[in-house]
């Protein structure tokens, strides 16, 4: 039975199966799922992730083995991937491990959407505060915090990774959680450079000022010119506006013309006519450590809130996952690193003989603002917003399908909408947006704050051949 390891198999993504009580079966192939609804032995409980219940089955009456949860966290997006692992014996009698992947989720955050906010409402409040029509006064920044707080960007990854995995964890019989653990050397992270840093932390300039380090490390030459023997500023690559920070690594030099011409624009759009001179000063400027502080920050979080599910929770090196991708011949990607955490001995024939082919693509979107009115650019309200949310049975962020009887929009739709008090909601669809009446419309499912889509899972080819199928037995 082991004769198909690895060949790259590729199966559906498989759909959640819920018992006629609500507990959570072992996931079924899509054409089983349309099988049971077309006989009506099952309804569909959920639109995304995709899920149905069975009428006529309990869990009792049910073969349940389990699947295990993998997770490969990330800063801007986390995999998320359940997998079936099983001893078999080849054809050479020797007992192996055989993982399968059932389902592939790619969680993306909006961390980075949340930090600019919150820069852009402290700028709101210092820009009333300076220009002496203050309302709230600053307040300090030695306030004690509990000891486990985090920014608000950085618990949102946790938190959407813990939502998501609770999400799993009901509609399919988790009985383990795998997670990668890994730590980033964000000093070694910040000296790799082709050629050796005059800056580290005990070379030649330690202890000088920033401006005397940029002289030195830029040849006391424009960055983006070369210009030399002229007054020369201090420059962001990423400017202050778009998030970019005052560390070393994110400055040059810049003369007066340049910097004046470059304005607020990042870099990579302000050299976008002069590749070569772009590919220089990045390769010239430390490499950004955001992300890699994000991680350090947020892996003990993410283990310690996933041991309370009550599940056991093993953690892996990145490494070990690394290795199991190249011998499987996977792409690069959060969901195939999922797929490969854990323990695999490739020596005695363990392998990874199948992985689900479509990847649902889980956004981050968020429930909305708090904020009662819409500030203009300097912070001062300028609109007031309703405080009904609710129009004609629907909220703005609900999956519904719409059926448009007459117009060039004719025909049927489905996507979210943006309600209206007027009742011609606004409905988002891969075609473009359009305004829909309400009585047009049907609910598919309330708005959770997510947005879904799918996207072929890299490293794929059509052409291989898909592993067969197992679901609910009859």
């Amino acid at each position: 039975m082991h004769d198909r390891v690895y060949a790259g198999g590729i199966g559906a993504q498989r759909v959640f199966v819920l018992s006629k009580d609500g507990r959570p079966l072992m996931p079924c192939h899509p054409a089983r799922a349309r099988e049971l609804l077309g006989r009506g032995r099952a309804v569909v409980a959920r639109q995304a992730p995709f899920t149905i219940r069975l009428k006529d089955r309990a869990l009792a009456a049910s073969e349940v083995d389990g699947v295990q949860l993998r997770i490969d966290p990330g800063s801007k997006g986390t995999g998320l991937v359940l997998t079936d692992e099983r001893k078999e014996t080849d054809g050479k009698g020797t007992t192996v491990t055989v993982r399968r992947g059932l389902i592939s989720v790619e969680l993306q955050h909006r961390g980075d959407r949340i930090r600019r906010c919150l820069q852009q409402r402290a700028g709101y409040r210092h820009r009333r505060r300076s220009a002496n029509c203050r309302y709230r006064a600053p307040r300090s920044a030695n306030r004690t915090r509990p000891e486990d707080w985090l920014p608000p960007s950085l618990r949102h990854r946790v938190d959407t990774t813990l939502s998501l995995a609770g999400r799993m964890c009901r509609y399919a019989p988790v009985t383990e959680i795998h997670v990668e653990r890994v730590t980033f050397d964000t000093y070694a992270m910040s000296t790799n450079s082709p050629r050796p840093r005059t800056g580290d932390r005990q070379g030649p300039l330690a202890g000088t000022g920033t401006r005397a380090y940029l002289h030195a490390e830029w040849n006391r030459a424009c960055a983006y010119c070369d210009a030399s023997g002229a007054p020369l500023n201090i420059d962001h690559l990423r400017p202050r506006s778009r998030g970019g920070s005052d560390r070393v690594s994110n400055l040059v030099l810049a003369c007066v013309p340049c910097n004046q011409a470059k304005g607020s624009a990042p870099v990579e759009v302000f050299l976008a006519h002069r590749p070569d001179r772009l590919a220089k000063i990045l390769r010239q400027a430390r490499a950004p450590l955001h992300d890699a502080a994000a991680m350090n920050t947020t892996r003990r979080h993410l283990v310690t809130a996933l041991e309370t599910f009550g599940r056991p929770v093993h953690t892996w090196s990145g490494g070990r996952t690394k290795g199991n991708r190249t011998a499987m011949g996977l792409g690069k990607s959060h969901t195939s690193d999922a797929l490969c955490i854990g323990h695999l001995a490739h020596a005695n024939g363990d392998a990874i003989v199948r992985f689900p082919a479509r990847v649902l693509v889980v956004k981050a979107n968020g429930r909305g603002s708090y904020a009662r009115t819409t500030p203009d650019r300097f912070g001062f309200p300028r609109l007031r917003r309703g405080r009904v949310k609710q129009h004609f049975g629907y909220i703005t962020g609900d999956l519904v399908r719409a059926v448009v009887p007459t117009g060039k929009r004719a025909g049927t739709w489905t996507g979210h909408i943006s309600v209206r008090a007027s009742g011609q909601h606004s409905l988002a669809t891969p075609a473009g947006r359009f305004n829909v009446r309400h009585h047009n419309l049907r609910l598919l499912q309330r708005g959770d704050g997510y947005g879904y889509a799918s996207r072929s899972e890299l490293g794929t080819s059509p052409a291989q051949k898909p592993v067969e199928a197992r679901g609910p037995r009859s």
